[in-house]
C-alpha cells in the first residue's frame, strides 16, 4: 500500500520542482522528503524522479504516479471524513487569479464540493494584487494568486516562465513600439513587463486593457499586440511568441496558496490542501503549446 504522507511529498515535490521547495511547504525537513520519496520508489518499484544538481523532473512513471496519488489522497479524505462523522463545516471565501479561467480549478473545486456538502464555497476571480487586497481586508479567506519569484507570500503551488505570448499568425512591427495588452493595476504580469521593457530603453505603448483573461486574450487574438503571460498557462487559440529573443527576458513568476491570519483552519484549511493536491493539473493541461525560443 502507497502510504498518503509520502504521496503528499511526492505531490509537494512534483509541483514545486524541488525538495527544498516541498519540504518549504509541507513544513518539514528536506532530508525527510528525500526519504519519504525514496520509500515511495521503494515501494512503487521504478523511479519517479530524474534528478541532478540543477533540476528535478519526473520519469514517465513519475507522470503516471501523479494521477494515482491524487486518488488515493482524494479517497483518503474522504474515507476519514465519513468515519470520523466530523464533517467541515461552514463558509470559504476563495478568490483565484484570472490566470486559471481555463485551467482544471473548476474541477478542483467540484470535487471538493462533492467531498464537502457542508461548506458554503464563494469564488472570487480576478487579478491577483486585487485579491490580496481583499484578503488583506478580511473580504476573502483564501487567494490562489501570482507572486513575484523569490518572494515570501503564501505557499508555492508551482513556478513558472513568463513568456511573451500572441497570435499564432501575430507578427511584430519592426522599428515601432511593442504594443502592449495588458491588466489594469494592480497586474503583477503588466508591472513586470512594463519594468523590463524600460530597463532595456525598449519603446512600448499600451494597445488593450482589459480586467478578465477573456478581455485580454480576444485582443490577442485580434492581432493588437502580445502580452506577458505564464507559459504553462497559456490560453487557447494563442502561442510563445517566436521572436523572444528579440524582447527583454520577463523571468519567473510563482502561483501561491496564500490563507488570511485567521482563516487557516477548517474550510480553509481543506479547501487549500484540496488545491495543493491537485496543483499539476492546473498548469500541465497546456502543455501542447508551444514554449518559448531559447
Amino acid at each position: 500500500m502507497f502510504d498518503p504522507v509520502q504521496l503528499r511529498s511526492f505531490l509537494a515535490v512534483a509541483q514545486t520542482g524541488g525538495f527544498t521547495r516541498a519540504a518549504q511547504r509541507l513544513g518539514l525537513r528536506q532530508s525527510t522528503v528525500s526519504q519519504h520519496i525514496r520509500r515511495l520508489e521503494e515501494a512503487a518499484d521504478r523511479r519517479l524522479f530524474l534528478r541532478d544538481t540543477h533540476s528535478v523532473e519526473l520519469t514517465s512513471e513519475g507522470e503516471a504516479m501523479l494521477g494515482f496519488a491524487r486518488s488515493i489522497l482524494e479517497t483518503n479524505e474522504q474515507a476519514l471524513a465519513y468515519f470520523a462523522r466530523t464533517q467541515v463545516r461552514g463558509r470559504v471565501r476563495f478568490g483565484a487569479s484570472e490566470d486559471f479561467v481555463y485551467t482544471e480549478l473548476p474541477q478542483i473545486l467540484r470535487t471538493f464540493r462533492r467531498g464537502n456538502p457542508q461548506v458554503d464555497l464563494e469564488l472570487t476571480v480576478g487579478l491577483s494584487g486585487a485579491l490580496y487586497e481583499q484578503l488583506a481586508d478580511g473580504r476573502l479567506d483564501l487567494v490562489l494568486g501570482k507572486r513575484p519569484a523569490g518572494g515570501s507570500q503564501g505557499r508555492l503551488v508551482w513556478r513558472d516562465q513568463l513568456v511573451w505570448i500572441g497570435a499564432e499568425d501575430y507578427r511584430p512591427d519592426p522599428g515601432q513600439p511593442v504594443p502592449l495588452i495588458v491588466y489594469p493595476p494592480p497586474s503583477i504580469t503588466r508591472a513586470r513587463a512594463l519594468d523590463v521593457l524600460e530597463r532595456a530603453g525598449q519603446p512600448w505603448r499600451i494597445a488593450c486593457t482589459s480586467t478578465s483573461l477573456s478581455g485580454v486574450r480576444a485582443a490577442a487574438l485580434a492581432g493588437l499586440g502580445v502580452m506577458a503571460h505564464a507559459s504553462s498557462l497559456i490560453p487557447p487559440g494563442l502561442r510563445a511568441m517566436p521572436h523572444q529573443a528579440e524582447l527583454p527576458d520577463l523571468g519567473e513568476t510563482e502561483f501561491v496558496l496564500t490563507s488570511g491570519r485567521t482563516t487557516a483552519r477548517g474550510p480553509a484549511r481543506s479547501l487549500a490542501d484540496a488545491v495543493l493536491a491537485g496543483g499539476d493539473r492546473l498548469h500541465r493541461v497546456r502543455r501542447e503549446n508551444p514554449g518559448p525560443s531559447r
